[in-house]
């Protein structure tokens, strides 16, 4: 009898801690729905870890400053002893214990601009914490991931916590080889990345396709990307081949680089014929075709809707006054005819006309123009002159037309100016990218000459008023340890042309004449 009761006590008790384990971890779930980030990120991330039930979790610490090698064995004493030395192994080795290293900004913890995480895998449950922690930052600006285990199943989640982040501009994703190439959604039309770095990730002509394509196609081209650095890839002359097809369209991109990769002289050829004046394809042309008639027909349907709306507001404001009562039309009518004496310069009750009264009129705004132009503006000089100060509505003015002004649209390449030689349609070529690196290639005097010639005839464009708006061409070309002699004759000609029009050069030779004349 004893026994079974023992056994039956046995049975409650467990059952009980069953109940006790499962309603702590619905609280835990609860709480974890009901969190609020508060925007500090170690005490964010320890909660939320904590919520939800990881035991191991990484520290938050500050990003070292980068030091001098040897810095540290300069400044110990020459007698350390053994416990000294062992903890700065173990300090060494730690830089590759699972951790968050973060960069602030005025030593202020919610100001995190930057984000490193390093060595260690995040899988599925800490990539949720992080996509509830990081969106709370409102001054974060890059994350760093280096070889973090990622996955193309972990990347759609890692795309989602990237667009909660409105400030985020800057990706690093380096040593993370995905097998199913799912580096192009990371380059969309939704994404808002400027700076996207893919070293190191075993990226072939395969991937190198796909990512061409999210740069530009016929239909679509990303419009926020500015750098992409490919480097320490597998990317090969049919890959080059892939990245210039997409930089026919583009013109977003300021900076690429595809250095220690496997190009040739193909694969350079390719990319020096879209930066220069290049043919258009014949599905290029019949969409250039499409889209000079669709803008020649928008133009007339713009203005018979101007028409339109004008004469509805009209047609509106007489059936308002139509619909008030017999007192206040007459007063209406009374205000109409009044604004009309004015307008023909006849003086009112009060003996005075005031033209201004014409901008309320509606149907008017063209003869209250040529009333403005007629009468001289008042010169703001000599009203500084007197002493008198601008009204606010003055000072407003200019800003209130600033925003008034719609934004700036974005012009189709299909759509720039173009020239017809021998029966096709030629387009100036991509002059948006300024910064190319190719050093550690494959590419031969042939290649090298190729870009020679290319820098030589956007020097010569560059010239040409028409073709200088905003479009510089190659200001940088990285061409270093490839398969030519470094004494080589064009080598030394390109790097001559790129170093009188390299704005960081000149700066620093302006810099250094200004501190030998101090």
């Amino acid at each position: 009898m004893r026994k079974k009761g023992e056994r039956a006590a046995k049975e409650k008790a467990a059952a009980a801690v069953e109940e006790e384990a499962k309603s702590a971890a619905s609280k835990a779930e609860q709480g974890e729905e009901e969190y609020q980030c508060t925007g500090l990120l170690e005490q964010d991330f320890h909660e939320l870890c904590a919520r939800a039930g990881l035991s191991r979790v990484p520290k938050v610490t500050l990003r070292p400053s980068p030091t001098a090698p040897g810095a540290e064995e300069s400044e110990a004493p020459a007698g350390k002893d053994i416990q000294a030395r062992l903890a700065r192994i173990q300090n060494k080795y730690g830089y590759f214990q699972p951790c968050i290293q973060v960069e602030i900004e005025h030593d202020d913890p919610k100001n995190v601009r930057e984000i490193f995480l390093r060595g260690w895998k995040i899988e599925e449950k800490m990539l949720g914490i992080l996509s509830k922690c990081l969106p709370a930052l409102a001054n974060l600006q890059a994350v760093h991931l280096w070889k973090v285990g990622l996955t193309d199943l972990l990347l759609p989640s890692l795309i989602a916590l990237l667009t909660s982040c409105t400030n985020l501009r800057t990706l690093s994703l380096e040593g993370n080889p995905l097998p199913e190439h799912s580096f192009y959604k990371l380059m969309g039309n939704e994404s808002t990345l400027a700076h996207l770095s893919l070293r190191n990730n075993d990226i072939g002509d395969a991937a190198a396709k796909l990512i061409g394509q999210s740069l530009s196609t016929l239909g679509s081209s990303n419009r926020s990307l500015v750098s992409l650095v490919l480097s320490f890839n597998h990317i090969s002359d049919v890959g080059a081949g892939y990245i210039a097809e997409g930089l026919r369209l583009n013109r977003s991109l300021l900076s690429l680089s595809l250095a220690h990769n496997d190009i040739g002289d193909a694969g350079a050829l390719r990319l020096v014929e879209v930066l220069a004046p290049f043919a258009l394809t014949h599905a290029e042309v019949v969409e250039r075709r499409r889209l000079l008639l669709k803008e020649a027909l928008e133009q007339p349907c713009r203005k018979h809707s101007e028409i339109k709306s004008d004469r509805s507001w009209s047609l509106s404001s007489s059936m308002t006054v139509d619909k008030l009562p017999a007192a206040k039309q007459n007063r209406t009518v009374a205000k109409k005819k009044e604004l009309l004496r004015k307008e023909k310069g006849q003086p009112g009750p009060g003996g005075i006309s005031r033209v201004s009264s014409l901008a309320s009129l509606p149907g008017r705004k063209e003869d209250f123009k040529q009333t403005k132009k007629s009468t001289a503006p008042p010169d703001p000089k000599a009203a500084r002159a007197k002493g008198v100060k601008p009204s606010s509505k003055e000072k407003q003015s200019p800003t209130m037309e600033m925003e008034a002004l719609p934004p700036a649209e974005t012009v189709n390449p299909l759509l720039e100016p173009a020239e017809h030689r021998n029966g096709k349609v030629f387009l100036p070529g991509n002059r948006e990218l300024i910064n190319l690196n190719l050093a550690y290639n494959r590419i031969t005097e042939r290649g090298l000459q190729a870009f020679l010639a290319l820098v030589k005839e956007q020097q010569q464009r560059r010239k040409v008023p028409a073709g200088a708006k905003g479009k510089p061409g190659l200001l940088r070309l990285s061409l270093q340890k490839n398969c030519f002699p470094p004494a080589c004759e064009a080598f030394a000609q390109l790097q001559e042309l790129l170093l009188l029009q390299d704005p960081v050069s000149k700066r620093k030779g302006e810099e250094e004449e200004q501190d030998m004349g101090a």
